[in-house]
């Protein structure tokens, strides 16, 4: 008899949270906000981290010539379309979206802050790219909305992320989820299991930190290699080998079990941009990650 698929997440994922907040469908909007990174300008590094793709993860709306504003409005008219919302998030999550003097992320934030049916935003940022002056202008801004500030941790071992060319720490890390607790802003950590040289134990041991922390959001990642990347690279000459769909979903199964139950779930996999994947290839199977996740989480 074949097994049943749980109808819902065996979990709190961003969707019900925000139904159960709002009250109705939220629909998060990506911008690009035309910011760069720290370890690409050579602040930090240069090349960015070994993963990483040219547009640092975003649409690259910025330098194909649209604006802010252009960018909300085109988002929310398709978003409206195609699920019916009404309410959205205005998501800044090309590279570090707090790598930027004050008054400019003030301009910035502004723009999407203006729309009424915005209800929050979410920043994807590194966690050295933060202080007190950023949080307080963030706080201020959208002191009637939602927050999310959203921290790239990737692995809790520096040692991983000196391999990796992150350029950032651990610590710096639960410092910067500790000073954005103090503004009362929701956290979610970024992290990726299949990284280079990684255990189970790594990165189990990455879990238990966002476990220590209270953090409360998590997105989980695969470690995906793209064309043009180190990790290209690295997989060519036989010294990477892709984690694999059956430890993948039993490694964020495990972890979603480990975190607290009002942890919210925002992203169980990532989403390779199409015609740049490497490997592995069962990244574009969403449904069966889904799948092997829920079912496993049911056990």
């Amino acid at each position: 008899m074949a097994k049943k698929i749980p109808t819902k997440p065996p979990y709190l994922d961003l969707n019900t949270y925000l139904k159960k907040r709002f009250g109705q469908r939220v629909q998060k909007i990506p911008i690009d906000a035309g910011l760069f990174c720290p370890n690409r300008d050579g602040t930090k590094g240069t090349g960015g981290c070994i993963y990483c793709d040219p547009r640092g993860s975003g649409t690259g709306a910025y330098k194909k010539g649209l604006s802010i504003k252009e960018q909300i409005e085109r988002g929310m008219l398709w978003a409206k379309k195609r699920y019916k919302a009404k309410l959205f998030i205005a998501y800044f999550q090309a590279f570090s979206n707090t790598y930027a003097p004050v008054e400019r992320l003030k301009k910035i934030y502004s723009q999407a802050l203006l729309y009424p049916e915005i209800v929050g935003i979410s920043i994807g940022t590194r966690p050295d790219c933060i202080d007190k002056e950023k949080l307080e202008l963030i706080s201020e801004l959208a002191k009637d909305k939602m927050v999310w500030m959203e921290y790239g941790l990737q692995s809790a071992s520096n040692k991983t992320l000196e391999f990796i060319n992150r350029h950032s720490t651990v610590e710096d890390f639960i410092e910067a989820i500790k000073l954005t607790k103090q503004y009362k802003l929701l956290t979610c950590a970024h992290i990726i299991f299949g990284l280079p040289n990684e255990t189970v134990k790594d990165m189990i041991n990455t879990v238990k930190l966002l476990c220590d922390l209270k953090i409360d959001g998590v997105k989980f990642h695969q470690l995906y290699v793209l064309k043009g990347t180190k990790m290209e690279e690295l997989y060519n000459k036989g010294q990477y080998e892709p984690i694999d769909i059956e430890l993948y979903t039993d490694l964020v199964a495990k972890a979603i079990k480990m975190l607290p139950k009002d942890t919210v779930i925002q992203r169980i996999s990532a989403d390779p941009p199409r015609g740049e994947l490497i490997c592995p290839l069962w990244s574009f199977k969403k449904q069966e990650i889904k799948n092997k996740i829920w079912e496993k989480l049911n056990q």
